[in-house]
């Protein structure tokens, strides 16, 4: 019988290894049931106590890198969304144009007059029937968690903003009140949203509609996943307001004003195309 194996979180905390975790993110990623097993029977036999779940993720990430490029760089997703920070305005931008696809108008970092007071809302967004507003809150860390606190405060925002008449497109109220993470919820700030209606959505909340669910459904993905670009490229992409690999296809002039040309630039629009291809699959 093996011995049990405990890895460490990326919060410190340990946890029985389970390979069906691995396995079921590779699958959803797009691994095919093979590739997929194979990969974890690597990691299975390579593992060894106290483990960090980075290290897991990052073999899990080559592996699959060296068999199908564009599924490694979905199954990168979640830990891409960390390479937004440290500032959280990136989040807010890519979160905008997520509900740009959907067909809204959106606004990012907004001042807004509700009944009482006035509100910074990260993103509004509206369209002929609807108004939203979301409250975007970014993690550098995967292990760091929004809790009650902020579910308290941004609930108390929404209530004082359901009280006034906004004026996009036509004079209308506050339809929906988002609150969305790139991290997870602490289990009392779901049990107070699901009292009080707050919608809230994290990387793995609610099981349908979560942030993945969101990401994949607009076929966009975080510039933050190329592999061909350097960190200091996408920080220097990103700082000039571009946050998504898609915008990256028809804008090969911002690609050059960062340096990006050549061969190079060649590379990273072939990356680009694969990612948005696999994506509409």
């Amino acid at each position: 019988m093996k011995k049990e194996i405990f890895i460490v979180k990326s919060g410190g905390e340990r946890e029985l290894f389970n390979r069906d975790k691995i396995f079921n993110s590779l699958h959803k990623a797009g691994a095919d049931t093979e590739t997929a097993e194979k990969i974890v029977s690597h990691i299975d036999n390579e593992i060894k106590d106290g483990m960090s779940t980075h290290e897991i993720y990052s073999h899990a990430f080559y592996l699959l890198h060296k068999s199908q490029k564009p599924l490694a760089l979905k199954y990168s997703l979640r830990r891409s969304l960390l390479g937004f920070g440290p500032s959280g305005f990136p989040f807010e931008k890519f979160i905008a144009e997520i509900w740009k696809q959907k067909g809204y108008t959106v606004e990012t970092d907004k001042i807004v007059k509700g009944h009482c007071a006035e509100h910074e809302v990260d993103v509004i967004a509206w369209n002929e029937n609807k108004l939203i507003m979301i409250e975007a809150k970014f993690h550098n860390q995967s292990g760091v968690k929004s809790d009650l606190k902020v579910a308290l405060y941004v609930k108390a925002r929404y209530e004082d903003l359901e009280g006034a008449m906004f004026n996009y497109g036509k004079m209308k109220k506050l339809s929906e009140g988002w609150l969305i993470t790139n991290t997870k919820f602490t289990s009392s700030a779901i049990e107070y949203a699901q009292c009080q209606g707050l919608r809230l959505v994290g990387w793995n909340y609610p099981m349908k509609g979560n942030l993945q669910d969101l990401i994949e459904d607009s076929g966009l993905h975080p510039i933050t996943c190329l592999t061909t670009l350097t960190v200091a490229e996408k920080k220097d992409l990103i700082e000039r307001g571009l946050v998504s690999c898609n915008s990256l296809i028809t804008d090969n002039k911002t690609l050059e004003e960062v340096g990006i040309k050549g061969e190079h630039l060649e590379q990273v629009i072939e990356e680009v195309k694969s990612l948005c291809q696999n994506s509409t699959n």
